[in-house]
């Protein structure tokens, strides 16, 4: 099959290689008609632009960076198909890098992107990474970045993150009216975004149903859950309380994975004994012994949304003057790791 080119384009649509080539960078010179004429045709012939004349044209790469803390977590690799599917079929390749939880191998993945000419980047940060000037000197310099997920409270550029406030409180709230008052909370560093909002979407739920809050309650993995010591520490330090907790809310696929492993090791009946509920995209969680009640995040929208950011910063170099920071709803999903009768607590 021939490649077609933008020439075919016109030749068949009857316009100039200049109208279709600027509709099919979405130009606002281009008429809505015109723009939607090129578009469709270009798509029923699979067109496909030309990556290398595109970088010498526009002396750009035609690659978006992505950083971001590990691939095998079900959230970020949904959230990955989500970024590829829209950079795919608007010219641009993706190139990944994990961080592995570490500030050092961030700065590093940042520096080596950058010397491939990279357009942009998309950017989850680092459990450990609480200075972010690699990031800040870049924006100074007019590097389009979009932060993600985790992301930094005091840069201005656009964020995409789940509502991570409202999706703690369902789960919280949730595991209130199935009658349990002891719930504890087990959580990554206290300096990242999700973890604060995470945090205060718990304390609120407990606030509102009368509950006293309880520090001791709350544990934190600092290494967001990737080191297995740091999860069972975390999960023992609550079952030798005097008070053992009766639910446990945690807040990443890691630490619910790790959190499971050690109830079960101890024999402790789920959730008879202890309930638990997971901000967790593990796409086996109805699978799970028993059947795990799950804060889903909307991962693929996510790389979806923050992609067709990042591309409309690169496309239109001029600094826009209000960025976004958008919070996508999450979704609760009940099974039977909290089931259990639910009781009025108005």
């Amino acid at each position: 099959m021939e490649t077609i080119t933008i020439k075919d384009i016109a030749r068949a649509l009857n316009l100039s290689t200049s109208t279709v080539s600027r509709a099919l960078r979405n130009s606002y010179e281009i008429n809505t008609e015109t723009k939607k004429l090129v578009l469709e045709y270009a798509e029923k012939m699979n067109y496909r632009p030309n990556p290398i004349a595109l970088s010498l044209r526009d002396s750009k790469s035609k690659s978006i960076g992505v950083i971001l803390p590990e691939i095998a977590n079900n959230f970020f690799s949904q959230l990955i198909n989500g970024i590829e599917s829209i950079a795919y079929n608007m010219g641009y390749h993706v190139v990944i890098f994990q961080s592995h939880e570490s500030y050092e191998r961030e700065v590093a993945n940042t520096n080596y992107l950058v010397s491939r000419k990279v357009d942009g980047l998309l950017v989850s940060l680092s459990s450990l990474t609480t200075d972010i000037s690699h990031f800040e000197e870049l924006l100074d310099k007019g590097l389009p970045i979009v932060f993600f997920d985790r992301v930094p409270k005091k840069v201005d550029t656009h964020k995409i993150v789940a509502d991570n406030f409202g999706g703690s409180y369902q789960a919280t709230e949730h595991l209130i009216k199935t009658g349990k008052r002891k719930i504890a909370h087990i959580t990554s560093p206290i300096y990242l975004s999700i973890t604060m909002e995470r945090l205060a979407g718990y304390r609120k739920a407990l606030e509102d149903h009368g509950i006293p809050f309880d520090e001791s309650y709350v544990k934190y993995c600092h290494h967001g859950g990737m080191v297995v010591s740091e999860n069972e520490t975390a999960v023992q330090e609550l079952l030798d309380m005097e008070e053992v907790p009766d639910a446990i809310f945690t807040a990443s696929d890691r630490i619910t994975t790790g959190c499971l492993s050690v109830l079960h090791r101890k024999h402790i009946r789920i959730p008879e004994e202890i309930a638990i509920v997971g901000f967790t995209n593990i796409g086996v969680a109805e699978l799970l012994n028993p059947p795990l009640t799950a804060v889903v995040q909307p991962a693929m929208d996510m790389g979806n949304q923050a992609t067709e950011l990042l591309i409309k910063l690169i496309e239109h170099p001029k600094k826009p003057t209000i960025f976004e920071s958008r919070s996508l709803k999450t979704s609760l999903m009940i099974r039977e790791s909290t089931a259990g009768k639910t009781v009025n607590v108005s």
